[in-house]
């Protein structure tokens, strides 16, 4: 830490001005309407400045109380900063106090309860992807990447903290991983979890609960994310190793593992190709069979919106493996468009959107370290009437 940054936190320690549970609560909620009253300041230098300052001194309580010993104040104060860098880019406030705020983290993911341990597993994202990939987020990463792993593989541990960690491991691991084949480690730690869910090769089923299927899912979308960074040996071992094998969860009962292993079969069919353009799998046939039921699922056990949502997927999986076709889509952002035309692009912009949500549009036009993820360019100078043309997002589909 800084000098001054430990003079703040030994102050803190002393004076513990929030130990208080409604004192600190109180404090919060009078913190809870910052997004609101400080998104946009067009009111002129001065005014701006004030509630810069405004929105600094309470992102500051935030942090303060994300060690209080109230674990109902600590959870406002994770998600009170959650959305503060969902929604607005920090990067000069957070490179200061990166790791008190990671310290924090840490120390929520250790001693919190489920939804404690979640939100602190999402703060880590958001604050890898405030800093960019570089020497800040690797040194957040270093530190909470044996923790997220340690839950992750603790059969013992709360179920929503580990579906939190496969989720943020993954991306953090995308962001701020400086080495290739720790990449490819962890990709094996997510693979010891959702080969868990294939059913077997006698028809049987894996005996999982709902939770534990999510957990699989998680991990299956993590490791489908950390392919789209692997080189392309190791893609080709990863296609003799698991492609023909995948094709067992798309017969699980859960709607979103069905979804997520046929959209990372779409994915590393895309990859096979980009190194061998003539690629088809040994069992491309029984493949294709399977995909096209799923694509006209008309199964009465089924929920209705679980077989339109996976009809539609399964329909552009099957173009994807069988005549390597992705249907396009754009997304505008105030005055910009960009253009999703590969499931490696939708797997890394599906991913960002798990966390940033709704300020996707606004990372999508700010955020120099997501611009240049997706080839956008240095950000462009924003007017008052761009900026309001950002609250929008419209996604379309292009013929």
């Amino acid at each position: 830490y800084s000098a001054s940054e430990k003079e703040s936190r030994g102050q803190h320690a002393a004076v513990q001005p929030f130990s208080d549970e409604d004192a600190s609560i109180e404090t919060l909620s009078h913190c809870s309407s910052f997004s609101d009253s400080v998104s946009v300041a067009d009111e002129g230098g001065e005014a701006e400045d004030t509630a810069q300052e405004d929105f600094q001194y309470k992102l500051k309580v935030y942090i303060d109380c994300t060690v209080d010993k109230s674990a109902k104040t600590r959870q406002g104060a994770l998600d009170g900063l959650k959305t503060a860098m969902a929604t607005r880019i920090l990067y000069e406030f957070l490179l200061e106090r990166r790791m008190t705020i990671t310290d924090s983290i840490e120390r929520c993911l250790k001693k919190g309860k489920g939804e404690e341990q979640r939100a602190a597993a999402s703060l880590a994202c958001l604050l890898c992807i405030q800093l960019g990939s570089g020497i800040e987020s690797e040194e957040v990463f270093k530190t909470l990447k044996p923790i997220f792993k340690t839950i992750l593989n603790d059969g013992t541990a709360n179920i929503q903290a580990r579906q939190a960690c496969a989720t943020s491991l993954g991306l953090c691991t995308l962001v701020a991983e400086d080495d290739i084949l720790d990449v490819y480690a962890t990709m094996e730690c997510f693979e010891t979890l959702f080969t868990r869910s294939y059913v077997r090769e006698d028809g049987s089923r894996p005996s999982l609960n709902p939770q534990t299927t999510q957990l699989h899912t998680n991990a299956l979308l993590s490791w489908a994310l950390l392919l789209t960074i692997c080189s392309a040996s190791h893609v080709t071992a990863i296609i003799h190793k698991h492609l023909s094998k995948l094709p067992r969860l798309l017969e699980s009962e859960d709607v979103n593992m069905r979804i997520a292993a046929g959209e990372t079969i779409a994915l590393l069919f895309e990859l096979a190709r980009d190194v061998d353009p003539d690629f088809n799998s040994e069992d491309w046939e029984p493949l294709c069979d399977k995909l096209n039921a799923l694509a006209t699922d008309c199964n009465k056990h089924r929920a209705k919106t679980d077989k339109r949502k996976q009809r539609s997927v399964f329909r552009d999986v099957l173009k994807a493996v069988e005549d390597g076709d992705f249907q396009t889509e754009a997304i505008r952002f105030g005055t910009e468009r960009m253009v999703i035309d590969s499931w490696v692009r939708k797997r890394t912009y599906d991913a960002f959107r798990e966390f940033v949500g709704s300020g996707m549009n606004y990372h999508l036009q700010a955020n120099e370290f997501i611009r240049d993820v997706f080839g956008l360019g240095p950000p462009m100078l924003i007017d008052s009437a761009a900026l309001k043309a950002m609250k929008s997002s419209r996604l379309e589909r292009v013929s």
